[in-house]
């Protein structure tokens, strides 16, 4: 394999393959993602994904296993404690938790609602565990009566804010959030404060797009600081400049949802943006799997199939396309949470050996160690699988 020039790594947020060993800590046994979801919708059309070798990794119904697949491939396990978006991505980049964040199934505790209180001057609502859009449901027509923002987590390590956009403004709801942030430290230093504006009426009302996470500061360098400080530029798509509080990134492009994403990552590839691309896909999770809506999930899914000839056709001879996923979030059970699963793993390229069989690695970190390999630069965390995708 010559050397690497761009490595595009493509996260579908939330697609697991299916329970880990340890889920049942976690109340996820029987978990899995996108076996469950094609087994709902009666299949999932998905050629472009099954030619490199979806259907290879586990068995996902209308997704048939191919005899060559076109990629390498294997599952993934999460060392790290925790199913969130959070530490997926920290454990992804080389940085694996020894504690998880914590978390608060029964609210925040009083000092912490009071001392908030008073950094934004006004009371807050809630101050449970609940879906989004069940509580803006149940608390939005008291938030325009009061003005008071609604507090909410779940059972991630998330502070959730959420407000209409006609009582408290989008900036002023991003400011209360920096509040938050600044003061959600030491014990108490969740995953990700995040904002959650949302507009309508009662009975109608609707979650916007100007959600915007503030993520911890990663506490230890990750592989992206080690590329960015060794001239290799990270290009962030999506939120993951969030999740990373921007620490080692070059730049980023903020966008929302999957189709955006996806314009803006084909384009840098077709641009020949040197270094690490790195793009999360959102909606799987947002829209489809906390929301308990297989459907929707599927679609999604087989829309990000069709999306995929137009990104590899714009990728050159050095150029490495990895496709995975963060945890999982079941459409198809009773929780509307994340899920405690393996993640599939995918690796295309010119240069990519196909039909490499990469097992089940023992941490998510095993993408960040590759990515040291691809572009020489020192990195101790994490089993490299660089070796294993040269062609005979």
């Amino acid at each position: 394999m010559t050397a690497v020039e761009q490595v595009t790594l493509v996260i579908l947020d939330s697609v697991g393959v299916g329970a880990m060993p340890d889920a049942g800590l976690y109340d996820d046994d029987g978990s899995n993602t996108l076996v469950n979801t094609a087994q709902a919708v009666g299949g999932l059309h998905m050629p472009n994904m099954g030619r490199l070798g979806l259907g290879n990794i586990v068995p996902v119904e209308g997704v048939t296993p191919v005899d060559k697949p076109a990629a390498a491939r294997g599952r993934m396990a999460e060392r790290s404690p925790g199913k969130d978006t959070t530490t997926g991505h920290w454990e992804m980049a080389g940085l694996i938790l020894e504690r998880p964040f914590p978390v608060y199934p029964d609210g925040f505790p009083p000092e912490i609602i009071s001392a908030y209180e008073a950094r934004i001057g006004r009371p807050v609502l809630g101050n449970k565990a609940a879906s989004g859009t069940v509580i803006i449901e149940e608390l939005g027509r008291k938030h325009i009566e009061t003005g008071y923002p609604i507090v909410y987590t779940s059972a991630d390590s998330v502070f959730q804010v959420a407000a209409h956009e006609e009582v408290i403004p989008a900036e002023d709801l991003y400011e209360m959030c920096r509040q938050a942030r600044e003061m959600l430290v030491g014990k108490h230093a969740v995953g990700r404060v995040i904002a959650r504006p949302f507009t309508g009426r009662p009975g109608s009302f609707r979650r916007t797009e100007r959600r915007h996470d503030f993520s911890l500061k990663p506490p230890r360098p990750t592989i992206l600081n080690v590329l960015h400080n060794n001239g290799v530029p990270v290009t962030a798509v999506g939120k993951v400049e969030d999740i990373f509080a921007g620490s080692g990134i070059t730049r980023s492009f903020p966008v929302k949802g999957n189709k955006y994403c996806m314009d803006v990552t084909v384009e840098l590839v077709r641009r020949r943006t040197r270094g690490l691309v790195f793009t999360n896909l959102v909606d799987f999770d947002m829209l489809y799997g906390h929301r308990n809506d297989p459907r929707g999930f599927a679609d999604a899914l087989e829309e990000f199939d069709r999306r995929l000839p137009e990104l590899i056709s714009v990728m050159q001879e050095a150029d490495v396309l990895i496709i995975t996923a963060d945890h999982g979030c079941d459409p198809t059970t009773s929780s509307t949470d994340h899920s405690r699963e393996y993640v599939p793993l995918l690796v295309y390229g010119k240069q990519v050996q196909g039909g490499v069989n990469l097992g089940v690695r023992e941490t998510f970190a095993d993408v960040a160690a590759t990515l040291a390999d691809f572009f020489a630069v020192p990195f101790s965390i994490g089993r490299s699988f660089a070796e294993e995708l040269k062609q005979e």
